[in-house]
C-alpha cells in the first residue's frame, strides 16, 4: 500500500486571555464548549509566559482577548498565545479581538506619524493568525490592513434592539457625534424605523488627542429623545459636549449608545453627570464595578461573538448574521 487515507475531522477549541475572562466564559457557554486550560503568568520584569495544557494539534483555534488597559500587555499576551498555537500545530488560528487596539491610529494626519492599526495587523499575521474577528472598527478600511479574512461584526443589532424595546413610546432622533459617523447613524435610523437624523459639527486638533469642540447641531431634534451613537468612548469629553449641545438646542432627552467603553480617567464621572438619561455599552471591553454608575447599562456581546465563531467553524456565512449587510 503506497498511500494512506483518513477522514478529516474538525475540532473547535476556545482560548482566552486574562484581560476579560468573564466574556470568554460567556462565549464558551453559548458555544457549549469549555475554555482550554492554560498556564499563564508574568515574570517579575513583565515578560509573559503561556502554555496550553491540552494538545491543540489540528484544531480550529479561536483566541479571545480584549485589548483593554494596560493595552500593550494585553496585545502582547494575545500575540504570545497565537505564537504558542502556531508552534503547537493548530490547523487554523482565528484571533478574536472584540476591540482592535490602536484602531484610532489608522492613517497619517501629518508627516512622520505611524499607522499603528496596520502594525497590529502585521504583528498578528507574523505571529501566525489566519483570520481576525473584531467588533465595530473605528474605520472600516482597517479590514484591509490584515492579509487574510477579517470578520467585521456590528454591535448595532444588540444596541438598537435594546433601545427599541426600552424607548418604544419615545419620539426618537439619531445623532452622530461628528460627520464621520453619519453612515452609521443612517443605519441606526433605518433599524429604529426611519427616525430623523442629526449630527454635531465639531472641530478637532490632531495634535491634541481626546479634545474636540462641539460647534452646533445640524438637524431637527427639538422635543425629541436623541440617541447619540459612537464606536467608542474614551475620556468622555466629546460625548459630554454633544449631550450639552443637544439639550441646549431643545432635545427632550438624550441617550448615549456606544460599542466600546474604554472609559479612561475622568470618563465615568463625566458621563454620570453629563445630563444623559442613559449610557449604553456592550462588554467588548471589561467595565469594572468602580467605573459603573446608576445610569449605565452594559449589554452582552457574547451571543454575537459565539454565533460568528460558529459560522466560521462551520464554513458558514458571517454576513448572514447582519441580513447580508456585513
Amino acid at each position: 500500500m503506497s498511500s494512506m487515507s483518513a477522514t478529516a475531522k474538525k475540532n473547535l477549541m476556545l482560548f482566552g486571555g486574562r484581560a476579560h475572562p468573564e466574556l470568554v466564559e460567556q462565549v464558551a457557554k453559548h458555544l457549549d464548549v469549555t475554555v482550554t486550560p492554560q498556564s499563564v503568568y508574568s515574570f517579575a520584569n513583565g515578560e509573559i509566559f503561556v502554555r496550553f495544557e491540552e494538545s491543540v494539534r489540528g484544531c480550529d483555534a479561536f483566541v479571545v482577548q480584549s485589548h483593554s488597559a494596560p493595552i500593550n500587555d494585553q496585545i502582547m499576551e494575545h500575540l504570545i498565545m497565537v505564537d504558542a498555537l502556531k508552534r503547537a500545530s493548530a490547523k487554523r488560528i482565528t484571533v478574536v479581538m472584540p476591540f482592535w487596539g490602536y484602531a484610532r491610529q489608522d492613517k497619517k494626519h501629518r508627516g512622520r506619524e505611524p499607522i499603528s492599526a496596520r502594525l497590529i495587523a502585521d504583528m498578528f499575521k507574523v505571529a501566525g493568525a489566519d483570520r481576525i474577528m473584531t467588533v465595530d472598527l473605528h474605520t472600516a478600511q482597517i479590514q484591509g490592513f490584515f492579509d487574510g479574512p477579517v470578520d467585521h461584526l456590528f454591535a448595532l443589532p444588540v444596541l438598537a434592539d435594546y433601545v427599541k424595546r426600552t424607548y418604544a413610546d419615545a419620539d426618537l432622533a439619531v445623532v452622530s457625534p461628528d460627520s464621520g459617523r453619519v453612515r452609521l447613524a443612517e443605519r441606526w435610523a433605518d433599524t429604529l424605523g426611519g427616525t430623523p437624523l442629526a449630527f454635531i459639527h465639531k472641530t478637532r486638533d490632531p495634535r491634541k488627542p481626546n479634545e474636540a469642540v462641539a460647534n452646533r447641531v445640524v438637524g431637527e431634534i427639538q422635543g425629541r429623545t436623541c440617541v447619540v451613537i459612537d464606536d467608542m468612548i474614551d475620556t468622555g469629553g466629546t460625548v459630554v459636549k454633544t449631550v450639552e449641545a443637544l439639550l441646549a438646542e431643545g432635545a427632550a432627552d438624550v441617550i448615549v449608545a456606544a460599542t466600546h467603553g474604554v472609559l479612561s480617567g475622568p470618563a465615568p464621572e463625566r458621563l454620570a453627570n453629563c445630563g444623559a438619561r442613559e449610557v449604553i455599552f456592550t462588554d467588548t471591553l471589561p467595565i469594572p464595578q468602580e467605573k459603573r454608575f446608576p445610569k449605565m447599562t452594559v449589554l452582552s456581546i457574547a451571543p454575537l461573538l459565539a454565533r460568528a465563531i460558529h459560522e466560521v467553524f462551520d464554513d458558514g456565512s458571517v454576513t448572514s448574521l447582519f441580513d447580508g449587510n456585513a
